[in-house]
């Protein structure tokens, strides 16, 4: 217990005092976490509403397939990704191995199929109900869609924020393509897992409760957003 209480001062410490691989490892975290997922929601989230309104052929199959690749281990992103950017792969000539942008990219990765699921679920729940309605009221299809965009809005808000929190505490796929360097690609789950190996539990609580904290101030401002929007 005494060592949980000291662990715990320490980190309290380390986050007050700014310490410089706290603040690294949170500022890489955040970096590739936002770009990941501004990316991967510039894609999944148009993907996700298009399969959640139109029905065309083969979209039972594609539908399927990205419901599959929401539950593949992390890992097994990660070993794709290496694959990718090693130097035989066939993104090897950009070098983006152990880098942040290789770590984004395999976080994008993750994130898309992800993403793409939760807006096409909720397009889908909101679909049938605003969309027919609109156009029997006389609207065009691009203004049916616009309300079904109005509607599912905060749907979509969620998807989003599910998506960074996926990125943000993420560890198998971070390791893998950005290799852990200090100060370059260590994130805060790669720290956290290093520095729990060398014992220093102090920058490992420090860290745990960085994620925790931003964690905390995503979904409170998300529930901000829905309880304005409610009263408005």
């Amino acid at each position: 217990m005494n060592d949980l209480n000291q662990g715990f001062a320490e980190a309290w410490r380390m986050i007050v005092a700014l310490d410089p691989d706290v603040v690294s490892a949170v500022r890489v975290s955040l970096s590739v976490s936002l770009w990941a997922t501004l990316l991967a929601g510039l894609a999944g989230v148009p993907a996700g509403f298009i399969l959640g309104l139109k029905t065309f052929a083969g979209r039972n199959i594609i539908s399927a397939v990205l419901h599959t690749l929401t539950g593949i281990p992390t890992v097994v992103v990660g070993l794709v990704g290496y694959m990718m950017l090693t130097a035989h792969g066939p993104l090897g000539s950009f070098q983006l191995l152990y880098t942040q942008a290789g770590i984004v990219l395999g976080l994008f990765l993750l994130l898309l199929p992800l993403m793409t699921v939760l807006c096409m679920s909720a397009t889908a729940s909101i679909h049938a109900g605003v969309f027919e309605t609109a156009l029997t009221l006389g609207a065009t299809p691009v203004r049916a869609a616009a309300a079904v965009v109005r509607e599912g809005r905060f749907a979509y808000l969620t998807a989003v924020t599910t998506g960074f929190g996926r990125a943000i505490g993420e560890v198998g796929v971070a390791m893998m393509l950005g290799g852990n360097i200090r100060g370059f690609t260590r994130t805060m789950t790669t720290a956290l897992a290093l520095e729990t190996d060398k014992g220093k539990f102090g920058l490992a609580l420090a860290l745990g409760l960085v994620l925790l904290i931003i964690a905390l101030c995503v979904n409170a401002s998300l529930h901000y957003l829905k309880s304005r929007a409610e009263k408005d």
